[in-house]
């Protein structure tokens, strides 16, 4: 029993490919008898014709890989591409640096940790690039005395 006809006039209607349409087995005459679009549409309504579904790209593996990258894995040696600076450009960096410099004397001159002279002084050395870092800072201000005494 040959069907191509219907079949195709089934996948255009369907708007699938011929692999997709399926007829069903107990109602072949029936679909053999359909030679009108129309009588093929009624019968894709009663179900004696259908089409499969497509075929998708799982995400499971993508959405398993954007978990452990949001736990910060995989971005080892091995995993990246570019350089140091590509990845964090020296002014981003630098910015970053900075701010958290600046943000600790800030805190310690609002704690009168420090004189507001000696505020003045940091903050231009901060800006002159003088600490690696706020621990390189704390540092400083052990080593030259720069806390203020409590009474």
């Amino acid at each position: 029993m040959k069907l191509n006809v219907q079949k195709r006039i089934a996948a255009s209607l369907l708007k699938a490919g011929q692999n997709r349409v399926v007829f069903d087995n107990t109602r072949l005459n029936d679909i053999k008898e359909a030679i009108t679009k129309a009588d093929i549409r009624r019968l894709i309504n009663d179900g004696a014709i259908k089409a499969k579904q497509k075929k998708g790209i799982s995400s499971f593996r993508t959405n398993k890989l954007r978990l452990q990258k949001r736990k910060g894995k995989r971005k080892g040696i091995g995993s990246r591409k570019g350089t140091k600076t590509a990845r964090t450009p020296r002014k981003r960096a630098w910015i970053t640096k900075v701010r958290v410099q600046r943000r600790f004397i800030k805190l310690l001159k609002i704690k009168k940790l420090v004189a507001p002279e000696t505020y003045t002084k940091v903050y231009k050395m901060i800006k002159g690039n003088q600490f690696r870092s706020k621990r390189h800072l704390k540092l400083y201000l052990d080593e030259n005395n720069l806390f203020v005494k409590k009474k």
